[in-house]
Protein backbone atom coordinates (compact mmCIF):
# COMPACT_ATOMS: atom_id res chain seq x y z
CA UNK A 1 0.00 0.00 0.00
CA UNK A 2 3.17 2.46 0.61
CA UNK A 3 4.36 2.37 -2.62
CA UNK A 4 0.44 2.68 -4.56
CA UNK A 5 0.08 5.74 -2.71
CA UNK A 6 3.09 7.04 -3.43
CA UNK A 7 3.34 6.45 -7.26
CA UNK A 8 -0.69 7.79 -7.11
CA UNK A 9 0.77 10.85 -5.17
CA UNK A 10 3.93 11.18 -7.21
CA UNK A 11 1.55 11.34 -10.90
CA UNK A 12 -0.92 14.17 -8.88
CA UNK A 13 2.07 16.29 -7.88
CA UNK A 14 3.83 15.85 -11.96
CA UNK A 15 0.79 16.13 -13.54
CA UNK A 16 -0.56 19.29 -10.92
CA UNK A 17 3.18 20.69 -12.51
CA UNK A 18 2.45 20.33 -16.11
CA UNK A 19 -1.25 22.44 -15.66
CA UNK A 20 0.48 25.05 -13.64
CA UNK A 21 4.01 25.38 -15.38
CA UNK A 22 3.79 24.11 -18.67
CA UNK A 23 2.22 25.46 -22.02
CA UNK A 24 1.06 22.03 -23.01
CA UNK A 25 -1.29 20.16 -24.47
CA UNK A 26 -1.27 16.72 -23.26
CA UNK A 27 0.72 14.71 -20.69
CA UNK A 28 1.96 11.05 -20.71
CA UNK A 29 1.52 9.17 -17.82
CA UNK A 30 3.78 5.87 -18.12
CA UNK A 31 3.67 2.89 -15.56
CA UNK A 32 6.08 0.27 -16.03
CA UNK A 33 6.48 -3.18 -13.63
CA UNK A 34 10.33 -4.38 -13.94
CA UNK A 35 10.84 -7.56 -11.54
CA UNK A 36 10.94 -5.72 -7.87
CA UNK A 37 10.76 -1.98 -8.98
CA UNK A 38 8.01 0.14 -10.52
CA UNK A 39 9.01 3.13 -12.85
CA UNK A 40 6.90 5.81 -13.17
CA UNK A 41 7.43 8.87 -15.72
CA UNK A 42 5.62 11.55 -16.48
CA UNK A 43 6.44 13.59 -19.46
CA UNK A 44 4.94 16.78 -21.13
CA UNK A 45 6.12 18.27 -24.56
CA UNK A 46 5.16 22.21 -24.23
CA UNK A 47 7.08 24.83 -23.38
CA UNK A 48 7.65 26.17 -19.52
CA UNK A 49 5.17 29.28 -18.35
CA UNK A 50 7.07 31.92 -16.78
CA UNK A 51 8.91 30.93 -13.55
CA UNK A 52 6.63 31.64 -10.43
CA UNK A 53 7.87 33.91 -7.49
CA UNK A 54 11.05 32.85 -5.51
CA UNK A 55 10.26 31.15 -2.52
CA UNK A 56 7.35 29.28 -4.20
CA UNK A 57 6.96 25.79 -5.79
CA UNK A 58 8.22 22.81 -3.40
CA UNK A 59 6.59 20.29 -5.93
CA UNK A 60 9.74 18.41 -7.07
CA UNK A 61 11.83 18.20 -3.31
CA UNK A 62 8.22 16.68 -2.25
CA UNK A 63 7.83 14.23 -5.14
CA UNK A 64 11.66 13.23 -4.19
CA UNK A 65 11.30 13.06 -1.02
CA UNK A 66 7.64 10.51 -1.11
CA UNK A 67 10.53 8.46 -3.35
CA UNK A 68 13.40 8.06 -0.84
CA UNK A 69 11.22 7.85 1.49
CA UNK A 70 10.22 4.29 0.36
CA UNK A 71 13.83 3.59 -0.84
CA UNK A 72 12.95 5.04 -4.12
CA UNK A 73 14.91 7.20 -6.60
CA UNK A 74 13.40 10.46 -8.14
CA UNK A 75 14.95 12.69 -11.14
CA UNK A 76 13.26 15.64 -12.88
CA UNK A 77 13.96 18.08 -15.43
CA UNK A 78 13.78 19.58 -18.50
CA UNK A 79 13.99 17.22 -21.73
CA UNK A 80 16.15 17.81 -24.12
CA UNK A 81 13.69 18.10 -27.20
CA UNK A 82 11.54 20.65 -24.81
CA UNK A 83 8.92 19.77 -22.25
CA UNK A 84 10.02 18.42 -18.87
CA UNK A 85 9.73 15.18 -17.88
CA UNK A 86 9.58 13.27 -13.95
CA UNK A 87 11.57 9.77 -13.62
CA UNK A 88 10.79 7.54 -10.53
CA UNK A 89 11.67 3.85 -9.73
CA UNK A 90 10.01 2.78 -6.57
CA UNK A 91 10.76 -0.63 -5.12
CA UNK A 92 7.77 -2.96 -4.84
CA UNK A 93 9.09 -4.06 -1.84
CA UNK A 94 9.87 -1.88 1.14
CA UNK A 95 13.54 -1.89 1.86
CA UNK A 96 14.82 -3.63 4.69
CA UNK A 97 15.92 -0.66 6.76
CA UNK A 98 12.92 1.10 6.40
CA UNK A 99 10.67 -1.36 7.80
CA UNK A 100 12.99 -3.37 10.32
CA UNK A 101 13.87 -2.75 14.00
CA UNK A 102 17.19 -2.41 15.02
CA UNK A 103 19.18 -5.71 14.64
CA UNK A 104 19.91 -7.58 17.99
Amino acid sequence: PGVDLTAYRIVQEALTNVSKHADAESAHVRLEYTGSRLLLTVTNEGPSKPEPAPGRGFGVMGMRERAQSIGGELCAGPRPQGGFEVTTALPLQPAAHLTEGPTP
